[in-house]
């Protein structure tokens, strides 16, 4: 029995938390963790923590938001109940698989300008050149420019004549004759002047980016193919937010990113699913030396070679590539086989499986290739959206994943579905946190 520690769970996943108390000799911690009936997160730690040394289990399945939410009430709500350390342990490190590029529904753009783009412009994947004697300059506007001038040859979808839309009050004034052909009041020196101004200001007030009544001005001016659009880093605002909440220290699981670690101002641990997945393919799968481990992505090519070279088996690789068309200038995604897997068993290693359409998409192109039977082995398996009927309906013959995020409807609806059990691994890394003990054992897998 573990003394002087409270371990609390989320909302996420309380039978994990509960098999790695059992695990310790531990009770878990009482709390109430509900919502109020505007949708508010109420949190009331019932036992005292008052110099104790917490664990907080919560994974990132579901209802990732509310999850998120509970966790840095519970941090914060155990730092202010004066617990000496607060560990937050994330089986499913949430927002850490988010691409630092503009998503689109074949996936992350590769950063190849489309072919349209002249090789002498400026694309992101360059840099501008260096000014110098015979070098061609950049065109840009100069002091000799007529803004005006360059402004009135753009053509608007309203617009008559030379591109300008007729407004009220050039209308007025042409029907006052204030455009110095018939003055009213006889001196046109100071009325035709103001007229002019005004006339001036107005006409350039049309040409602004934000004229939504002119849509044909806004496409002229959208940015080039070679700019790089930004989007958020969710996972650097979730470790801010973490720490901010009072976490002392972070566990997770397999992240799909380890770099991850590098956003922490706190102690991080990244645990490994790997001697899991080794323990079953040694177990479960007769004559596994004959078999290939296939990364089903190039992303996962480490992952997977690290498990074949451990056992000694074969590996082959799934290179997805994507290039742009010059018909619909879209991104066509194929997929090509690197490695031999005609008559061999096929073992597809990933780290997780959202909608499972990369990895049945794989068992598919294996299945083709001639693999005799196709498993799939994932540390997450979130299975979201219509995941689990694509699996039902693919080439694969079973999917092994871990209790990292609930399986329990998942296994109802999936007969092809496995789970192993990660609770002794968070069991033994709590222990060893607690009592000060290194964690690098836990990483020897031979």
């Amino acid at each position: 029995m573990v003394r002087n520690i409270v371990i609390l769970s989320g909302n996420s996943h309380p039978s994990l938390a509960e098999s790695v108390c059992n695990m310790l000799g531990v009770p878990p911690g009482n709390r109430i963790l509900s919502k109020f009936s505007v949708g508010e997160t109420r949190c009331e730690i019932q036992d005292s923590v008052r110099g104790k040394d917490v664990f907080i289990i919560q994974s990132g399945g579901g209802s990732v938001n509310d999850h998120l939410i509970e966790l840095c009430i519970m941090i914060s709500a155990c730092k202010t109940g004066s617990a000496k350390r607060v560990t937050a342990v994330l089986p499913l490190f949430p927002y850490s698989r988010q691409p630092d590029l503009p998503y689109n529904k074949v996936g992350a753009p590769l950063s190849k300008p489309p072919t349209e783009v002249p090789k002498d412009k400026y694309t992101f994947e360059s840099v501008p050149a260096t000014p110098g004697p015979g070098i061609v300059k950049s065109a840009s506007f100069n002091r000799e420019t007529d803004l005006a001038r360059v402004m009135s040859k753009t053509s608007l979808s309203n617009g008559v004549g030379n591109g300008l839309t007729r407004t009220n009050s050039e209308n007025y004034f042409n029907a006052n004759g204030v455009n110095g052909v018939n003055g009213t009041n006889g001196t046109n020196g100071s009325t035709n002047g103001d007229a002019q101004q005004y006339l001036t200001h107005s006409r350039a007030g049309s040409y602004t980016t934000h004229d939504y009544e002119n849509p044909g001005l806004i496409s002229t001016f959208q940015a080039k193919p070679g700019y790089k659009r930004w989007v958020a880093q969710a996972g650097t605002l979730v470790a801010d937010l973490l720490t901010c909440a009072g976490a002392d220290h972070v566990v997770a699981l397999d992240l799909h990113d380890p770099q991850y670690q590098g956003f922490f101002d706190i102690p991080m641990d990244n645990l490994y699913g790997r001697p899991l997945l080794k323990r079953y393919i040694q177990q479960n799968i007769p004559d596994y030396k004959e078999a290939v481990i296939v990364s089903p992505d190039a992303g996962g090519a480490k992952r997977a070679t690290a498990i074949a070279d451990s056992l000694g088996m074969d590996f082959a690789l799934i290179h997805k590539e994507r290039r742009p068309t010059r018909i619909t200038d879209r991104q066509n995604a194929t997929m090509m086989l690197v490695g031999n897997v005609a008559n061999r068993v096929c073992i597809l290693v990933d780290d997780l499986a959202d909608t499972a359409n990369t990895i049945t998409r794989a068992a598919k192109l294996v299945r083709k290739e001639g693999a005799t039977a196709v498993y799939a082995l994932l540390t997450h398996g979130v299975l979201s959206g219509d995941a689990i009927a694509r699996i039902n309906a693919s080439a694969l013959d079973k999917v092994i994943v871990t209790n990292s995020v609930p399986q329990d409807e998942h296994r109802k609806l999936c007969p092809k579905l496995e789970v192993l059990d990660v609770a002794p691994i968070f069991a033994e890394a709590i222990r060893r946190i607690h009592h000060g003990e290194s964690i690098s054992v836990l990483f020897q897998y031979d």
